[in-house]
């Protein structure tokens, strides 16, 4: 990939996508091919074929997804599942016939088997079971490292596929319904901030900026609104399951990276007789607590946590091992809290 390849993102409006899509135009590339939703639906195989033969791009990073949270993944499975699928089948095919060169594949680590050793080796791929509040996604994604992994072993393709620890940053999804854990939490948090200081207005204009606030949330809100006191925040689970988090203009970076490589170390990472597959993390993590405690800091939260144990907890820790991709040269830059505070930032000027 050189400065005048030209470079299809699938997804540049995500989080994955856009920060893909700023870091390539950082560092110079200006060949670069985009598509929005309405402009190609990449769940329609023709569609797609039809846009890799007009285009014929030589590079692919295939960051479209469908993604979510707990509560998204368990209320509409079937989605999560099929729409993946069919993302990466069409996106696929099409760039075999189109004959793309380099395709990097976006994952998510949560393919790996919910009860697996820590930190997660690549090789832990199809060790034990899955966590079951999001399997459908998770296969969905274990298939997209399968075609990648069979296209090399068939057709002699060069694919590789990214396997990145939790993201966050520009960009994310704050709607408390079917967002992340620490998207979730920002915005739980800053709403806290804003009933602690009376500010009514501001959590309307909140509301009308990120999505609906639950019913009995808001009313406790204004509620402390009206007594000018920090709410309680609540919580999923014990507060004790461990997360990694990595910025996701880092991920970006990491990707572009692996993308540039010369051949000899890319050709490496895809050799035919081996899982194309690589992790793309922080190398740190910390509890869900800690992190709660992390954001209210930045936001300037003051009040307390209430744990509710009656939500699921999900797997209790989730770390990558990322000594492949430091061995090549590549290291994460962000500080958590310098994140934290950036991903604030862009929620509060949206």
């Amino acid at each position: 990939m050189n400065q005048h390849s030209k470079i299809y993102i699938a997804g540049h409006r995500g989080l994955a996508g856009s920060a893909i899509l700023r870091e390539l135009q950082r560092q110079g590339y200006s060949n670069l091919v985009t598509r929005t939703h309405a402009e190609l639906d990449l769940e329609d195989a023709v569609a797609t074929r039809r846009f890799f033969e007009q285009e014929r791009p030589e590079v692919v990073f295939l960051a479209a997804a469908k993604v979510g949270g707990i509560h998204a993944n368990n209320s509409y499975p079937v989605d999560f599942l099929m729409s993946n699928l069919l993302i990466e089948a069409n996106i696929c095919r099409a760039a075999h016939a189109g004959k793309v060169g380099r395709l990097i594949f976006l994952g998510s680590s949560c393919i790996y088997p919910r009860d697996c050793p820590q930190p997660i080796k690549e090789e832990y791929l199809l060790t034990g079971p899955l966590e079951p509040t999001n399997r459908p996604y998770a296969l969905a994604k274990i298939a997209g490292i399968e075609m990648c992994w069979s296209y090399n072993r068939q057709y002699g393709t060069k694919w590789l596929a990214a396997m990145p620890t939790n993201l966050y940053g520009p960009g994310d999804n704050y709607d408390l319904n079917n967002s992340h854990v620490l998207p979730a939490l920002i915005r739980k948090l800053h709403l806290a901030k804003l009933a602690q200081e009376g500010d009514v207005e501001g959590i309307n204009r909140n509301e009308a900026a990120h999505g609906t606030i639950p019913a009995d949330l808001k009313a406790k809100l204004v509620e402390s609104c009206t007594k000018r006191q920090a709410p309680e925040v609540v919580l999923w689970g014990s507060g004790t399951p461990r997360r990694e988090f990595l910025y996701v203009d880092d991920l970006a970076n990491a990707l572009v990276f692996l993308a540039t490589l010369d051949d000899t170390r890319y050709d490496a990472l895809v050799e035919p007789s081996c899982c194309p597959l690589i992790n793309v993390g922080s190398g740190e993590d910390l509890t869900i607590r800690e992190l709660a405690e992390t954001i209210a800091e930045v936001v300037g939260y003051r009040g307390r946590f209430v744990q509710d144990t009656g939500k699921p907890d999900g797997t209790m820790r989730k770390i990558m091992d990322v000594s492949r991709i430091n061995a090549l040269g590549w290291q994460r830059k962000m500080d958590l809290k310098q994140g934290i505070a950036l991903s604030c930032q862009d929620m509060y000027l949206r």
